[in-house]
């Protein structure tokens, strides 16, 4: 386990913080990272996998006008997903992430490895897009690890 997890993790229960998260390329990977540890009840309050468009809408609220206009993998995306969860479990904080873990699914524009990790709070939403390499489940942990060491830098 990396020291920045733990560490995530201790400043969410000494602060009496909550967190939701809503994954996609990485499939419930944070939310694994943050349950493995003892008292991460106390703050970790929602994780969903939203693998796919039609479940981005459902049950994020996304609107498919967005998703067809910017794309799944894109910043607006991303920052939505963060505040729905957000929004949607009541927490203080939500991360939201998607990307294109390959070896599929990948454009020109948006080639295997890139993925947006959104951070949302009560007042901001910070969003970030990466490019990843290595196999599939490579990209995967390492956008699961960026996610958690992102919401570090903003609490």
């Amino acid at each position: 386990m990396q020291p920045f997890v733990k560490k995530v993790h201790a400043f969410l229960i000494k602060k009496r913080k909550t967190l939701a998260v809503a994954e996609s390329c990485t499939g419930g990977l944070i939310s694994k990272l943050l349950t493995e540890l003892p008292g991460s009840s106390s703050y970790f309050s929602l994780g969903v996998v939203t693998y796919s468009n039609k479940a981005k809408e459902k049950i994020l609220k996304i609107p498919g006008q967005l998703i067809a206009k910017k794309g799944a993998v894109s910043i607006e995306v991303a920052r939505k997903m963060a505040s729905s969860v957000r929004r949607i479990s009541g927490a203080d904080f939500g991360i939201g992430v998607t990307g294109i873990a390959g070896p599929g699914g990948a454009t020109a524009a948006k080639p295997v490895g890139t993925v947006f990790i959104a951070i949302a709070g009560k007042h901001e939403t910070l969003c970030k897009k990466f490019k990843f390499s290595g196999s599939r489940n490579t990209i995967r942990k390492k956008a699961a690890l960026e996610s958690l060491r992102l919401l570090g830098t903003f609490l």
